[in-house]
């Protein structure tokens, strides 16, 4: 990966930070996409790289015109990217309004809408915005980044613990909507641009440790075959795979990183 100029959307989020310390650790030069300012970026990607390796572009991933600007910008300085990694998502927080993680009967169009129109939209517009830079230059790797919620259902029995104290808790349906249709997606892009060097895949992880609480961790370990979520780092290795030349004939996959979950 060393001097391979890696855009990540979403790159000062969870999943996002660790795949832009993998990056770095490899010798690449990341561009983060984000909607934080970038004094705000910077703060949750403290300490790591600098400012010839790691540079912060606010993007909104809904609006082409915001992602054409800031490909633009990184054009200019770096030349046109080799690799892409989607991890812009948003989904409805443990904390959020009862009617945003409430039962399906009654959630939210606009929640729907909200979700889809990040996790889905804005995947679609960074692949046909960067997407097409690369099949010009005839190279060219992207990695859509999946999860396990849209490989199959949500276990709502983890959440019993919560609707025993009193809430109304599900796991809301756009999220895992919304990571489903990446699949397909990936699959189309994968077919449409293969002959023009650009590689599409889809990283699907697991459940990763950030401070969950106890009786989360516990039930999602009784659940999963290898007892525990996943540590930050053990994505590094799969998402720097699929976009090295390591993966160079492997397109329109799905790479699932998920402890056994989806196994039973």
């Amino acid at each position: 990966m060393r001097d391979r100029v890696v855009l990540v959307t979403g790159g000062a989020g969870n999943l996002g930070r660790c795949f832009v310390a993998a990056l770095l650790e490899r010798g690449a030069r990341v561009a983060v996409f984000d909607a934080l300012e970038e004094r705000q970026a910077r703060e949750r990607l403290d300490g790591l790289g600098s400012n010839s390796s790691l540079r912060f572009e606010k993007v909104d991933v809904t609006d082409g015109a915001s992602l054409g600007a800031a490909l633009a910008r990184v054009r200019t300085d770096w030349g046109v990217p080799h690799g892409l990694i989607n991890a812009a998502a948003i989904d409805a927080p443990p904390g959020a309004p009862p009617e945003e993680n409430g039962p399906f009967e009654t959630y939210p169009a606009e929640s729907f809408d909200r979700i889809m129109a990040v996790n889905v939209k804005g995947v679609m517009l960074s692949c046909q915005v960067i997407g097409a830079a690369m099949a010009e230059a005839g190279r060219g790797a992207i990695v859509n980044i999946g999860s396990t919620y849209g490989l199959v259902s949500p276990d709502q029995s983890l959440y019993d613990y919560r609707r025993e104290r009193g809430e109304t808790f599900y796991k809301p349906v756009a999220y895992s909507a919304s990571k489903s249709a990446l699949y397909n997606l990936t699959r189309y892009l994968a077919t449409y641009w293969a002959r023009k060097g650009v590689r599409v895949n889809t990283l699907t992880p697991g459940g990763v440790f950030a401070g969950q609480d106890e009786d989360f961790l516990e039930g999602y370990a009784r659940r999963v075959p290898m007892g525990r979520m996943a540590r930050e780092n053990e994505l590094d290795g799969a998402v720097v795979f699929l976009l090295s030349e390591a993966s160079s004939y492997m397109t329109g996959a799905n790479l699932v990183v998920d402890g056994g979950w989806t196994a039973w």
